[in-house]
């Protein structure tokens, strides 16, 4: 006699307790229906104007007043967030504004800033005509518009150092409460084919990041997020292990040819440049 191993019989069930067939198919599990998105989610994608219009149109007192409290709150933030926006491009200064517009810079926090964190200060020193100090111009100009709580300003890097070698440019120094952070030196300089892609700028804005001269992107109630890096034009396979060893490249070193002086000098000439 012919056995179907498939047939729901208990004689099958017999065999498969013995080994005889092979055991029953399981069916897949039925996958979890998606949870429902949480209200602030949904709430976060709209406009001030947009929350406004919901409100009027609910019905249920309780979720209005909710709708109500927390279009309030992104206005209110919305507010403070223009306010403490100072920046948004690069300021060029001369040599004689160095002190006053980096270091000086640097030491004031923002209004209601309770942590006292002072101001993230990125010094961009170029040379017009070097391929890779104009690119990363454009990067610079980009995050300065991306992240107008911390202050770009740019100089021409002999101006700023005597006899400063092409070699060295462009050069990035970061300062944050009157500090020296990190200094990158010929930033791009082993990298030149990715130079116009927007890999090499994520990278930069992640390095400026963990310098502490940007802070995370606020959300709409103020909270601090991560940016972005969807819109990379360039993949490659190791990129994830470029970004967690960008602080230790060799153009993430510490400064060693700017050295502060006493502070009892007043002098605009602050810090000395030996290069």
């Amino acid at each position: 006699m012919a056995v179907n191993p498939n047939e729901d019989t208990e004689f099958n069930d017999a065999l498969r307790k013995y080994g005889i067939i092979p055991p029953k198919e399981t069916a897949p599990p039925t996958p979890s229906p998606p949870s429902s998105p949480k209200l602030h989610d949904v709430l976060d994608e709209l406009t001030p104007e947009e929350l406004r219009e919901l409100g009027e149109e609910i019905t249920d007192d309780d979720l209005d007043r909710d709708i109500d409290s927390y279009r309030r709150q992104r206005l209110a933030q919305e507010r403070l967030q223009q306010k403490r926006a100072r920046f948004g491009r690069v300021y060029p200064i001369g040599r004689d504004d160095y002190t006053r517009e980096v270091t000086e810079a640097s030491k004031i926090n923002e209004e209601d800033d309770e942590e006292e964190k002072g101001t993230g200060v990125i010094c961009f020193l170029y040379k017009d005509g070097i391929l890779r100090s104009d690119r990363t111009f454009g990067h610079i100009q980009t995050l300065a518009s991306r992240y107008p709580h911390s202050k770009f300003v740019s100089i021409v890097g002999n101006k700023c150092i005597a006899d400063l070698p092409d070699s060295r440019i462009p050069m990035l120094i970061i300062y944050r409460k009157g500090e020296i952070r990190n200094q990158l030196v010929s930033w791009g300089a082993d990298r030149e084919r990715q130079l116009e892609g927007k890999l090499i700028q994520f990278q930069l804005e992640a390095l400026l990041t963990l310098c502490g001269a940007l802070d995370l992107p606020r959300g709409p109630l103020g909270e601090r997020r991560a940016p972005d890096a969807d819109d990379s034009e360039e993949e490659d396979d190791d990129t994830s292990f470029r970004m967690r060893s960008a602080a230790t490249s060799t153009n993430a070193r510490a400064p060693k040819n700017i050295r502060a002086q006493s502070k009892k000098d007043d002098s605009d000439s602050e810090f000395e440049f030996d290069m």
